[in-house]
């Protein structure tokens, strides 16, 4: 497939260019400047300099061009603020980035389309035990200002379930970790904080396993259908944050008023996800089941 890819240069669009290209797939993807062109060039795709955010300038570079499919990876989490707004730069990408999308799927005459979900659109609260399945309900809000990125995570998939010119597919991955992360296995990397007492439990997913999903959500996913992409064990933020040798933990209720967005993920938020259905439809399991295992792997490539 040819495929148009926005978010190339990110955390999970570096392992994601690479795995589509080593499948024989033909990535033609967004690049705002230079660097990211040549980035892109190295990681085995072919750039295309535009902007998604810039609808006009999008739509002009893309003319002339076809596709079979679109994959929409923009986020902007790796720079997060500390106060989250409704104006917040990930939902931006994934409210107005999606609409030009997926006006340029049409242009592009790309039947499939592929979106950048989260898990966290299950609501963040302690969802007891039991592990969470598409079956759930989805967009759940609780009236704290993490409501913010559950609006834009709605807004996303409704737009792309809505369109009627593409078969489109939401993957509603776990927290990431691995290289370009905020839990970057890399020595050096900089620390990311945690709640001193380890915080909730929550379901992660390495990059690498991330991108491999989205392969296969490109090749076998059904239109109209979410799929979780997480690994198999569940752990808190305390456990991933000292399997990648980070100290720097901070007490809970100082988190909560530095940063409310993270106080209500890290401390408020119990979320144990089942991929069940990713792996009896895309025929997916993780390569790591566990964080312990991914950060073994990314310090030993290191």
């Amino acid at each position: 497939m040819r495929i148009l890819l926005a978010g190339a240069t990110g955390a999970i669009g570096r392992p994601l260019t690479r795995a589509l290209a080593r499948d024989g797939h033909e990535v033609l993807a967004l690049a705002r400047s230079e660097g990211s062109a040549q980035t892109v060039r190295a990681l085995g795709g072919t750039p295309v300099h535009a902007d998604a955010l810039d609808r006009e300038g999008l739509l002009r570079a893309l003319d002339g061009l076809s596709a079979d499919a679109v994959v929409h990876q923009l986020t902007a989490l790796s720079s997060p603020k500390l106060r989250l707004t409704a104006d917040d730069p990930s939902n931006v990408l994934r409210e107005r980035g999606t609409a030009h999308l997926l006006e340029a799927a049409g242009v592009l005459g790309a039947g499939r389309f592929v979106t950048q979900s989260l898990v966290l659109g299950y609501g963040y609260r302690d969802h007891g035990t039991r592990p969470v399945t598409e079956e759930d309900p989805f967009g759940v809000r609780n009236g704290t200002v993490a409501d913010h990125v559950i609006t834009g995570l709605v807004e996303a998939e409704g737009r792309l379930f809505a369109a009627d010119h593409v078969a489109g597919t939401a993957l509603r991955y776990g927290v990431f970790y691995g290289p370009g992360t905020w839990f970057d296995p890399t020595p050096g990397s900089r620390p990311f904080p945690v709640p001193a007492g380890g915080g909730g439990t929550m379901s992660w997913i390495h990059v690498e396993d991330a991108a491999e999903a989205t392969v296969a959500a490109l090749e076998r996913g059904r239109a109209g259908e979410a799929y979780n992409i997480v690994d198999d064990r569940p752990s808190t933020w305390g456990e991933l944050a000292a399997a990648r040798g980070s100290r720097l933990r901070i007490p809970g209720p100082l988190l909560r008023l530095a940063v409310p967005y993270l106080g209500s993920l890290m401390l408020d938020t119990r979320l144990r996800v089942s991929h069940a259905k990713a792996t009896r439809e895309l025929g997916w399991t993780p390569r790591y089941a566990d964080h312990r295992e991914g950060m073994r792997a990314g310090r030993a490539a290191a």
